[in-house]
């Protein structure tokens, strides 16, 4: 009641310092009945001359209503007895607040689950795209099938639409090769093909990365596993690597098996007698097979004895950039193993640049048998043999490319095909065929592969 007492003195001192300056108030201290101090405060009226009655309820009524909101004012503000009006204020805020902080952080959630399920439909209509893409490459490419008789000969038809037919320009001829109608010429038609478990290429894997090399000497070289290895040095899981990056190329790297090739491990390091030129070497029973640096001779080396085993030079053949590979590197001679045993692809001047296939004996590296080609080599990125059939990549940086070409030695005739092939790593500088695996291994700037292949099984393949 005293904070009630305050503020009627102070209303009373208000209503005397709004009079005119005519009437001041005056206080009176004196004692009560009870020896107690008493304040008693006189204040004229401002308005009125003489009191309408002697009862002061009405005035007090009307000041009541004011001091109970002037007390409510006052308790909130000093943090008074208002039963904690303040501290529920602060608590409804923070309530607020965190419903707020928990409806953002929901929201949020949410972005976040879609955000991953757009990546997701991203990858799926990028996978989609590509195999759209591989596979509209492969309807252009595929020849017509329409066949017209001229005078009883039969030949193949192709529409004039083709980007193969006619003239094929050099920068066109790194992605296609040329195929014309004329004829392969058989030069040596004998010999006994045993095509057991063979047939025509009918589909090429994606490639499995092996091992990638972590310097500039490894941008392009030759790695392979020998599919009939001889003695009990080496087996059909070593595995052999060339850097064919530089001046005196010589070391032949052996690593234990796949995992120790993997890692990095080699268990050994041999120094070949004769460097190596380019990519074009090859491994087959035992020995090490490969073209001397600036020349057309060829060389044996056996594993075995670490030793020169035979050398001899390729008939005619054009070497150290006469007559390569589209990517260059000096791939005039590539060396091939297949079912039917040991190869050279190459060119000759007499060919004028048609890629020439020479079966070789593998103990002397004499020629047994050559067919020359109607495709020419440098239109072509790279050549394996399978079954004793040639077959040519039309690009080495295209991702998305194609082999374009088989050339069947039994029956000496050629013609284009469409096997989607893919260069994972865009500058594919080796490609080679083993048999025992049935797998192609290649070198694709930087990084070692190998693809998977499926053959049609049939015992020959139709031309």
């Amino acid at each position: 009641m005293w904070l009630q007492a305050s503020l009627l003195c102070l209303s009373c001192l208000t209503l005397s310092s709004q009079s005119q300056g005519e009437d001041q108030a005056s206080l009176h201290l004196s004692n009560d009945p009870t020896g107690r101090c008493q304040y008693t405060f006189t204040v004229a009226s401002p308005g009125e001359s003489t009191c309408p009655g002697s009862s002061v309820k009405p005035v007090m009524d009307g000041v009541l209503p004011r001091l109970t909101l002037l007390e409510a004012l006052v308790s909130r503000l000093i943090g008074g007895s208002d039963g904690g009006t303040g501290t529920g204020i602060k608590s409804d805020g923070e309530e607020g607040l965190q419903e707020a902080y928990a409806q953002a952080t929901g929201e949020r959630n949410q972005l976040q689950q879609d955000k991953e399920r757009l990546n997701r439909q991203i990858q799926e209509l990028q996978r989609r795209v590509s195999e759209l893409s591989q596979e509209a490459e492969s309807l252009r490419q595929k020849p017509c099938q329409q066949t017209h008789t001229s005078g009883g000969t039969q030949r193949e038809s192709r529409p004039a639409s083709d980007p193969g037919y006619g003239f094929v320009s050099g920068a066109y001829q790194e992605m296609k090769a040329e195929v014309t109608e004329v004829p392969a010429s058989h030069l040596i038609p004998e010999g006994n093909h045993n095509l057991t478990n063979c047939g025509e290429l009918l589909s090429v894997g994606d490639p499995v990365l092996h091992r990638k090399a972590d310097s500039i000497t490894g941008k392009y070289g030759v790695w392979l596993q020998d599919p009939e290895p001889q003695g009990p040095h080496y087996t059909n899981k070593t595995v052999w690597r060339i850097d064919a990056v530089g001046k005196d190329v010589r070391q032949l790297f052996a690593y234990e098996d796949m995992d120790q090739f993997s890692r990095g491990f080699p268990m050994k390091v041999l120094v070949l007698p004769e460097p190596v030129e380019s990519t074009g070497a090859t491994m087959y029973r035992g020995s090490l097979y490969y073209q001397r640096k600036r020349s057309r001779t060829l060389i044996r080396y056996d594993l075995a004895s670490e030793s020169l085993a035979s050398r001899l030079d390729l008939p005619h053949a054009s070497f150290h950039g006469q007559h390569p590979y589209s990517w260059g590197g000096y791939t005039d001679i590539d060396l091939a193993v297949d079912e039917q045993g040991l190869w050279a692809i190459y060119s000759t001047s007499k060919a004028k640049g048609a890629i020439v296939i020479s079966q070789l004996d593998p103990e002397s590296l004499e020629v047994k048998r050559s067919w020359e080609t109607n495709i020419r080599k440098n239109t072509v990125a790279n050549a394996f043999m399978v079954c004793g059939h040639l077959y040519t990549v039309a690009s080495y940086t295209a991702p998305n490319t194609t082999i374009n070409y088989v050339f069947d030695t039994a029956t000496g005739t050629g013609r284009a095909v469409a096997v989607p092939f893919k260069n994972k790593y865009r500058y594919n500088s080796m490609l080679d065929y083993n048999q025992a695996q049935r797998k192609l291994y290649a070198w694709d700037n930087f990084h070692m592969v190998t693809y998977d292949i499926r053959l049609d099984g049939a015992s020959r393949g139709s031309s």
